[in-house]
């Protein structure tokens, strides 16, 4: 055995040991003030029992380890036990009680509980809040005792339906004075002999009163709630209590239990986190740099509106500030661990069964080898996303550690984010005393004492309800049908998750699931975030997702989060399959989130069902997923110990012809209708080889909204002649009635069980140009009665003869049939190839500054001779696009870009735009809004746009309107001309180049990099230049700059691109 070292320990006196290092008052203080001296651990004597106190991220890594270490309920947790029995934060982990509620109790603190509870959340808020307005600003707020009132009102809503109505009263609650003193009580024990405490009987006398107190309001509730002829609908946490079951005993909680998980909760659940919006407000006051900044991003979040609980994920910064308060001043400052078996620690430290160790979290928070010098220094940026990436683990511990954390956590962050929200959008803080020094009162808890200030509010009128239709919201697709099994069959449980913003993901999951009956499953969809926090061991789990800048799509990020933060073995028992979509043009975050999910998954102890899957949306998309999605029902079979069954010949839809009736049925999903305003083109169409590209107008459907750099989703129908050869290719008239029916269980985006127009179908429901997959040159092989032609066919199916002369040159199925006449495939197999029709994203190109109801798209409209030789290749979005006329009504909904893609919330901080053709777009709106508030009087830092087109004199796209902003200083316009070049500058990359200096200065000054465009040529040859201008400028070499260029894209989003293929 290695030989060990003694912990350190300060002289302390008979009898008492080291009880005067400890601050009677202030006791946490004191630990802390002993830490700075004795170093990272050390240790105190307390009348004969020892207390190790550790401080370090080194070694509190180490004892989070929950297979080494455990919670110990130490003495001040064995006093609170007097009143809080064994529920949940005193309870050991062995006693059954503390299992059975976690159990119980667990899913109500799970994302889709979080949501249940935020109307009551706000609804206590906006009490508070309208009593501050109503005061008016002359008012001095004590502000942890509003704080308390806040809190206790509110967890005593959301948990158990009940309202104390405290801002409804002069004096708080008898509950809390109970509650502060018991606390105080039972700390205070821990810290003198037991012969003393049983001595001093006035103290023990109001003691006990405060006990009985505490047990009767619980009381109360309960027997409320039992005679409530509702109680059985209501599923908060007392209902959960009363009637919820362990799932894993099929047990219930005692009403003895109930009552100690109620006070436990009405403890816990407003003592803490009053504490951490006390801090947050006196930060705030003492940070206007930081608090400005959360202002902007609650101002751009809700827009004068009330808040919505998707707008919580959006506000990124006031979790920042939360977390960075409870850095400072974790309001739960010390949590106590016990080794299971007599170890060593820190490599030299031993320590045994009997001991207690300490956290001393303040002290954790102060590690200057995680937190830097500054650790003082009230900065929220250190918990930037990138930041914390980097993070060393443990090193942030406020809510405890693994299974004894805070199960109360998401409750906590939420209301607390949506108060400190709400207060921004409302109020200007005023600290009443400037001279106010932080005082930290500490009970069990902590508290900044004497701490007060007032409010003035922000504007006037009233903040508005949300609209009915939210803002960029997406609906949840419905969940797959399962046909039925054979009578008494049960099929095998089959979850497919999907994390999916352009819905191509979630296509796929479909599919896979309206298969899944006919291999025996019962299948359900649902997107990633609805799971977070529990996969079945039952089955299998299949997970489809793309990834977006590396970050994972919106209706996955909870998820990821999750999964990526489980420990070994979480997911013992979980069969799993995981497949990406992408595009390798993002070479760097190719397949990011996919093979994240994959390895978390697997580190979490799950088992991988074959290979992971990839598809390039530049190549083969559909085609990869056929190949991989061939492989996924074998390999589920041998997972699961399921036969396979073979796939259903022949066609799963069937077509009726009928004589007369006409049916109009449109797909629209999220999609609402807007109105083109106006149609104009953009390029001369008079010069040789010019490409149209088109200026539209759009009214906004009611209730939409924008910000400059989103996308406007399209939904188009395909071009006229596509529609028209394939109507002759199964010999149909344009009005030919069809009937499509669809085998039982299985999904299908086309119309069925009615009469519809067979032009209908093709110009709206399907992608007739989309580029055949192998297996579907394949299919149409095996459906060729000529022996030559089968041949060829035969010869297109494989892969070098496939990528040269079918997906290089974009031959679509329809294509192939013209070619290969001889092939006998029916209408019913043809429409089961196609992919359904998709929305297409284009860049807005105008700012809400201009018109919020209204917005612009720059689209390049292809209409160019088919790659194939065979007639003209037209885009289906854009030529249909192209050809509507002011009033025609259009399927659109706004998307959100990558959360940087945005001007800087700051007009004044500076901007560098660099972009090619169409890539304009974007940057004409963060233009256009930087030059309305120069109009306006607000000053606006310099930018620089970086442009790349053919010639000045053909597709110089928006001339007119730049000149005009740049002679009123909003931008500085650098051109390139590929058909006209200056010299050297022939593309956009070497106008930067040329431009190095002023690129290199304004960026020193904190300038953002937005780039748009070709991701193929023109994105990655840009990144290449500004690598090879941080070269020069700093001297780095070119690994350095690949480094650097890595941090800023990553951690500060100084450098965001946005491209398309």
């Amino acid at each position: 055995m290695s030989q060990t070292t003694a912990i350190p320990r300060p002289k302390g006196d008979p009898l008492i040991g080291n009880l005067r290092s400890i601050d009677g008052d202030a006791p946490i203080q004191g630990l802390m003030r002993q830490a700075r001296i004795m170093g990272p651990i050390f240790q105190l004597e307390l009348f004969g029992k020892m207390l190790t106190l550790v401080s370090s991220q080194e070694l509190i890594n180490e004892l989070s380890d929950e297979k080494r270490f455990d919670k110990r309920v130490h003495a001040t947790l064995k006093n609170i036990r007097d009143f809080a029995g064994d529920g949940l934060f005193t309870a050991k982990t062995e006693e059954p009680n503390w299992a059975k509620a976690h159990h119980i109790l667990m899913p109500a603190f799970g994302p889709l509980g979080m949501r249940g509870m935020f109307d009551e959340m706000l609804d206590i808020a906006d009490q508070m809040l309208l009593r501050w307005e109503r005061f008016g600003p002359d008012h001095v707020i004590e502000v942890t005792e509003d704080m308390t009132r806040l809190t206790l009102d509110t967890i005593a809503l959301c948990a158990f339906d009940y309202r104390f109505n405290s801002f409804y009263q002069e004096g708080m609650h008898p509950f809390v004075g109970a509650m502060v003193d018991a606390l105080a009580e039972a700390g205070a024990r821990e810290r003198r002999p037991e012969i003393a405490s049983k001595l001093m009987l006035g103290t023990r006398r109001r003691y006990e009163d405060d006990l009985r107190l505490m047990r009767e309001v619980a009381e109360s509730l309960i027997a409320e709630r039992r005679r409530d002829p509702d109680a059985a609908s209501k599923k908060d946490l007392l209902g959960l209590m009363l009637q919820g079951r362990d799932p894993a005993t099929g047990e219930g909680l005692s009403d003895e239990n109930i009552r100690y998980q109620m006070v436990t909760f009405l403890i816990a659940g407003h003592e803490t986190t009053s504490g951490l919006l006390s801090f947050v407000m006196y930060f705030l006051c003492k940070n206007p740099r930081v608090l400005a900044k959360a202002r902007a991003q609650v101002d751009e979040v809700l827009a004068g509106e009330l808040p919505r609980v998707e707008d919580l994920g959006k506000l990124r910064y006031i979790e920042q500030i939360l977390m960075e308060s409870l850095r400072i001043w974790p309001t739960a400052p010390a949590f106590a661990l016990k080794p299971l078996q007599d170890t060593v620690i820190g490599g030299k430290y031993a320590v045994t069964k009997r001991d207690t160790l300490m956290v001393l979290t303040p002290m954790l928070h102060r590690d200057t080898s995680v937190w830097g010098d500054d650790v003082e220094e009230f900065r929220p940026e250190r918990f930037d996303p990138g930041l914390m990436e980097k993070m060393p683990p443990n090193a942030w511990k406020p809510f405890g550690n693994g299974q004894r954390a805070c199960i109360g956590r998401p409750f906590a962050m939420q209301e607390a984010m949506l108060l400190v929200s709400m207060i921004l959008q409302r109020f200007d803080l005023i600290e009443d005393d400037p001279a106010y020094q932080l005082k930290v009162k500490e009970t069990l808890t902590l508290k900044p004492e004497g701490f007060h200030m007032r409010v003035k509010r922000r504007g006037g009128g009233a903040f508005r309800a949300r609209s009915a239709v939210p803002r960029q919201a997406a609906k949840a697709a419905p969940a797959a049908p399962v046909a039925a099994l054979a009578p008494g069959q049960a099929g095998t449980p089959l979850l497919v998750l999907y994390g999916s913003n352009t819905g191509s993901s979630e296509a796929f999951a479909q599919r896979i699931a309206s298969e899944a009956q006919g291999q025996g499953y019962a299948a359900r969809t649902a997107p990633l975030d609805e799971h977070t926090g529990a996969l079945p061991t039952e089955g299998a789990v299949v997970i489809v997702t793309a990834s977006y800048e590396g970050q994972p799509p919106d209706n996955a990020r909870q998820f990821t989060a999750w999964a990526e933060g489980l420990s070994a073995d979480t997911l013992k028992g979980v069969h799993y399959a995981v497949f990406g979509c992408g595009n390798r043009q993002w070479a760097r975050t190719w397949q990011a989130v996919p093979k994240r999910l994959d390895a978390a998954l697997q580190a979490a102890g799950a088992t991988r069902v074959g290979e992971r899957g990839e598809t390039d949306s530049g190549g083969d998309f559909f085609g990869a997923f056929d190949e991989w999605y061939g492989g996924l029902w074998p390999a589920l079979g041998q997972a699961l110990g399921k036969q396979v069954q073979d796939k259903p010949s022949g066609a799963q839809l069937q077509i009726e012809r009928v004589q007369d009736g006409r049916s109009s049925i449109l797909r629209l999903g999220e999609l609402q209708y807007g109105e083109v305003v106006e149609n104009r083109e953009l390029v001369n169409m008079d010069a040789p080889g010019a490409r149209s590209k088109r200026h539209i107008d759009i009214r906004l459907p009611e209730g939409m909204s924008y910000r400059a750099g989103d996308y406007l989703s399209v939904l188009a129908h395909n071009p006229i002649g596509v529609v028209m050869r394939a109507l002759k290719r199964f010999n149909l008239a344009a009005d030919s009635q069809i009937v499509i029916r669809k085998a039982a269980g299985s999904i299908t985006s086309l119309p069925v069980d009615h009469p519809v127009t067979a032009s209908e179908v093709l110009f709206h429901y399907v992608e007739l140009a989309q580029p055949a997959t192998r297996a579907q040159v394949g299919q149409l092989a095996a459906a060729t009665r000529c022996p030559p032609e089968q041949a060829e066919l035969k010869a297109l199916a494989e892969d070098a003869a496939y990528q040269r002369d079918v997906l290089a040159k974009r031959v679509s199925v329809l294509e192939l049939l013209e070619r290969y006449a001889s092939c006998e495939l029916d209408l019913a197999a043809f429409l089961e190839m196609l992919p359904p029709a998709r929305a297409r994203q284009y860049s807005i190109s105008s700012s809400p500054l201009w018109n919020a109801e209204r917005c612009t798209v720059t689209v390049a409209v292809v209409d160019a001779p088919a790659l194939s030789g065979q007639g003209r290749y037209q885009g289906m979005a854009s030529s249909y696009l192209a050809a509507c006329k002011p009033g025609t009504r259009v399927a659109v909904a706004v998307r959100s870009s990558n959360d940087h893609f945005h001007p800087p919330a700051s007009p004044e901080t500076p901007i560098i735009m660099v972009c090619a053709g169409t890539g304009l777009a974007p940057f004409h709106g963060f233009v256009q809004e930087r030059a309305i508030q120069a109009q306006n009087g607000r000053s606006v830092g310099p930018a620089l746009l970086f442009f790349g087109c053919d010639h000045p004199d053909v597709d110089y796209l928006y001339r007119d309107e730049l000149a005009a902003w740049e002679k009123a200083g909003v931008v500085s316009v650098r051109p390139a001309f590929y058909k006209a070049p200056q010299g050297d500058i022939t593309f956009v990359q070497h106008r930067l180049w040329q431009d190095r200096a002023d690129v290199a200065e304004l960026f020193k000054r904190g300038a953002h990099v937005y780039v748009c465009g070709d991701g193929k040529h023109m994105a990655p040859a840009v990144r290449d230049t500004f690598l090879r201008i941080y070269q020069e400028a700093v001297g780095a070499t070119r690994e350095q700059a690949e480094a650097w260029a890595d941090k800023i894209e990553r951690e500060s989003g100084r450098y965001v691109s946005d491209v398309f293929a």
